[in-house]
């Protein structure tokens, strides 16, 4: 096959919002392709900074010789992918809930909203789609069925950046074993 530029293609967000999430205890229908629309129940995270998301793919493995020095085996210690993204649309009642859990948020900006930090707090399991459109109009869905927030990054509140909020998620497998999903599909 011979090179192809059509094939080369950057990652940019769904105009109307491009990373969703819904409570994994709420049962949201998970979505199997990159264009069906999404169920009721997934909320859109808004504006993500200017860094997008990132993947990262991380496999341990310790190496087994046998006596003279041969490598005669490899085995996986740990195989685990992550996300991080920065969620800037700070006053989002949905941003506090993803940071610090549906239940430690309350009110909203017009009445009033509340959030705590409880140090307690052991995280909610979400699911995580990403929309993306790439080149030649290709739509990208990628989903999570199941995640754990496992970092939450430093808040700065300076006049010259947008306060937001990094969070790192783990893909965990679901029932058929597989962490994450990424369907792409041309469209015209």
């Amino acid at each position: 096959m011979a090179n192809s530029v059509a094939n080369v293609t950057p990652g940019k967000p769904k105009i109307t919002g491009a990373i969703y999430t819904a409570l994994v205890s709420a049962n949201p229908t998970i979505p199997t392709d990159a264009t069906t629309d999404l169920a009721t129940g997934f909320e859109c995270v808004g504006y993500i900074s200017e860094d997008g998301v990132k993947r990262a793919k991380e496999i341990s493995a310790e190496t087994i010789k046998a006596w003279g020095g041969d490598t005669v085996l490899i085995t996986r210690t740990e195989n685990s992918t992550n996300f991080t993204w920065k969620m800037i649309e700070y006053l989002s009642e949905i941003v506090q809930k993803v940071a610090y859990g549906s239940t430690n948020v309350t009110g909203t900006l017009s009445t009033g909203m509340t959030v705590k930090d409880v140090p307690s707090y052991a995280g909610e399991e979400r699911v995580w789609v990403i929309d993306q459109i790439m080149t030649g109009n290709v739509k990208s869905r990628t989903v999570i069925p199941k995640a754990d927030i496992t970092s939450i990054g430093e808040i700065a509140y300076t006049d010259a950046d947008a306060a937001g909020i990094e969070v790192t998620v783990n893909a965990k497998p679901d029932s058929t074993g597989a962490a994450v999903y990424e369907y792409l599909k041309a469209t015209a």
